[in-house]
């Protein structure tokens, strides 16, 4: 790898900056992580950009797709208690560290940009190791294990939620796709409603629990579809791959319920590549309540109920309550999200257009739009200590 005075006179010749992203394994790791990228290559298109991920994780996918180059590294899991895995944690962390600086040197690097993961540990501290400036992004308004150690690295940490506690942080937002940021939901609403087969006029609930799916939505939503139906309330529901969703039989939205096209609808869908389509056809959402969800939604001024997945360190609930406390969203437990909920205080506010338009206000102004151009901004910046 050059050293720092030679990557200064490079750069006074104008060099293009050489930029490593970590990240992977979920979406919320990735899909910021592409936003980056874009707002970079936006920026300046001579931007070298290589990304560090997994093989298995969706990264593997999304990231040649988006006609970028990734290097894999091993996944590092840090164990949160003592266990057999504990032991293997110094060998699989040198092991990953030490790709990680070949693929530096090898891309001749400026910085690193990590966004959490199984990554982006060694990610971290290979860019130590070879002097290199450390940019850090966490998703969610609680961090995890990796960005709590990046973020003691360096002072450069973007935080997407106001209060997230990091070393040196600076709330960014979270960056997202221009698709996302660009969507004019008004113009592709007839599109997005005939792509998925619903009533042009009806209102539509759109219902999700991302890639994978969240069985509570799936088991609690078609209960509650003949409320919905007799309350002229048409669904889109996104199942995830491989998951049911199975109408009680009789259901006025079940297939075949609506031969003449006049009454709602409930299509379940398994996935969907053009989210773009699902958020312009829906007036409301109902949803986990990842960082990524959360912030799109916020973006797009889409009112929804956030039903926060209850696992990990309870960072869900928290990337929503700013929102809902705004006036943007509900919020329930996972356990409390039941198909009488549906009826007594979900049912009431879709029934409401003048409430929709005030929470999707609410939401349009908590929304950030220009997050990854600013964590761009941070991380060239960043880059530049070496000049």
């Amino acid at each position: 790898m050059s050293r720092p005075q030679d990557r200064a006179q490079d750069r006074a010749q104008d060099r293009p900056v050489s930029v490593v992203l970590a990240g992977g394994g979920t979406t919320g790791h990735v899909a910021p992580l592409l936003a980056t990228a874009e707002a970079l290559l936006r920026r300046d298109p001579r931007t070298r950009v290589t990304v560090l991920g997994t093989a298995e994780g969706l990264e593997a996918r999304l990231v040649p797709e988006a006609g970028l180059p990734l290097r894999h590294l091993p996944r590092v899991p840090l164990p949160r208690r003592p266990s057999p895995d504990l032991l293997r944690l110094p060998g699989r962390l040198y092991g990953a560290v030490a790709t990680a600086r070949r693929v530096m040197a090898e891309v001749d690097a400026d910085v690193v940009v990590g966004f959490g993961g199984y990554v982006a540990t060694p990610a971290y501290l290979a860019a130590r190791k070879a002097g290199l400036p450390v940019v850090v992004h966490e998703q969610n308004a609680m961090p995890g294990i990796a960005n709590r150690l990046g973020a003691r690295l360096t002072p450069h940490v973007a935080t997407t939620f106001p209060g997230t506690r990091l070393p040196h942080a600076q709330q960014l937002g979270m960056p997202l796709r221009t698709a996302i940021t660009t969507l004019d939901r008004a113009r592709l609403r007839a599109e997005g409603r005939s792509f998925f087969g619903l009533h042009p006029d009806l209102p539509v609930l759109l219902v999700t629990g991302g890639s994978l799916g969240a069985q509570r939505l799936n088991r609690t939503m078609p209960e509650a579809a003949a409320d919905l139906a007799a309350a002229g309330v048409q669904v889109l529901h996104v199942s995830g791959r491989g998951k049911d969703v199975r109408l009680p039989a009789g259901s006025p939205a079940a297939p075949g319920a609506d031969a003449d096209g006049a009454h709602p609808r409930y299509v379940v869908v398994p996935y969907v590549d053009r989210m773009d389509l699902a958020y312009a056809a829906c007036d409301a959402v109902v949803c986990r309540a990842g960082a990524g969800t959360v912030c799109e939604l916020a973006a797009l001024g889409l009112p929804a109920a956030y039903v926060p997945l209850p696992v990990g360190n309870g960072e869900q609930r928290h990337n929503a309550e700013a929102l809902v406390a705004a006036g943007g969203g509900l919020l329930v437990d996972d356990d409390e999200f039941t198909p009488e909920w549906v009826r007594t205080t979900l049912l009431p506010v879709l029934r409401e257009p003048d409430q929709l338009r005030d929470m999707s206000e609410a939401a349009r102004a908590s929304g950030v739009l220009d997050a990854a151009d600013r964590l761009a901004d941070l991380v060239v910046d960043a880059a530049r200590e070496t000049s």
